[in-house]
């Protein structure tokens, strides 16, 4: 079991403390995972929002907006301000829909594509580096707990998004 030097701390909701340790270490680990893309992305004049809009449309081409909206619960007007820039900048572009025309699907540019992949290898490696560091259950243990931390409605949603195939 988790413990914290003092129990009694004030700064701590009580019965929290045993998990401060796990807290931090994510915050550290989390800190870690994004600076390798935050590095690269600076390049770019791009931030972390940049990043995962272009994750989700490199991984599902024609995703429509609503479908994005939905996987990054975020604002419309967030969302809009970040697709405007990536869209100026040509690493995203919009068609409109087959069946509705008033839908908007977004495709990764070669441009877009291209970086996606490269954030997506920097991170791989963070992971699979860690992964090696580990006992030989650790990639499944960490899918296990990464999985269990998402809140137990949108599981199956999740599962359903990480197990479909890209087009």
């Amino acid at each position: 079991m988790l413990t914290y030097p003092e129990e009694r701390d004030r700064r701590v909701a009580p019965g929290a403390a045993p998990m401060v340790e796990m807290i931090e270490l994510l915050f550290f680990a989390y800190r870690d995972f994004v600076g390798d893309a935050d590095r690269l992305l600076e390049r770019y004049k791009f931030g972390r929002a940049h990043h995962r809009v272009l994750h989700f449309v490199n991984r599902r081409p024609g995703i429509a907006i609503a479908e994005l909206l939905d996987v990054l619960r975020i604002t419309k007007q967030s969302l809009n301000r970040v697709l405007k820039e990536l869209l100026d900048k040509g690493f995203v572009e919009a068609h409109a829909g087959v069946a509705d025309r008033r839908q908007r699907l977004l495709f990764c540019t070669d441009r877009g594509a291209a970086l996606a992949r490269e954030l997506t290898e920097l991170q791989a490696r963070r992971f699979e580096r860690a992964f090696a560091e580990g006992p030989d259950a650790t990639a499944p243990c960490a899918r296990a707990f990464l999985l269990a931390m998402i809140d137990a409605r949108e599981r199956p949603k999740v599962e359903q998004w990480i197990r479909r195939p890209a087009p």
